[in-house]
């Protein structure tokens, strides 16, 4: 499995950017697509899942209200949209797909920066 991620850019406070994960590949194995971000000198962190199949989703606290995750895992496409978006938003922003058997895939990372 490949992802690509691609979306991000410079956006001033308040203002919204979406971002795409494209996957190829074995895209039937795929069990969830998730974004994680990581800021400069934080840890990488886990903000939005959506599952294949039905599709259920969850974020972390710090962006529900703000970001929608949406898409069709198994039509390889998923999206973040981000809105009202804060400084603390900046970081590099990851795709990342579960596979079968504890399989983990990670795309290139795409750079949001929120400044104004």
């Amino acid at each position: 499995v490949q992802l690509q991620a691609s979306g991000g850019g410079l956006v001033q406070p308040g203002g919204s950017l979406r971002l795409s994960c494209v996957a190829s590949g074995n895209i039937f194995s795929i069990n969830a697509i998730s974004w994680y971000r990581q800021a400069p000198g934080k840890q990488r962190e886990l903000v939005a899942t959506i599952t294949s199949g039905g599709g259920s989703t969850n974020y972390i606290d710090s962006v529900k209200g703000r970001f929608a995750i949406s898409g069709d895992v198994a039509k390889d496409r998923v999206y973040l949209q981000m809105s009202s978006l804060k400084p603390e938003d900046t970081a590099v922003y990851y795709c990342h797909a579960e596979g079968a058997y504890g399989l983990d895939y990670w795309g290139k990372g795409t750079q949001v920066t929120v400044s104004s």
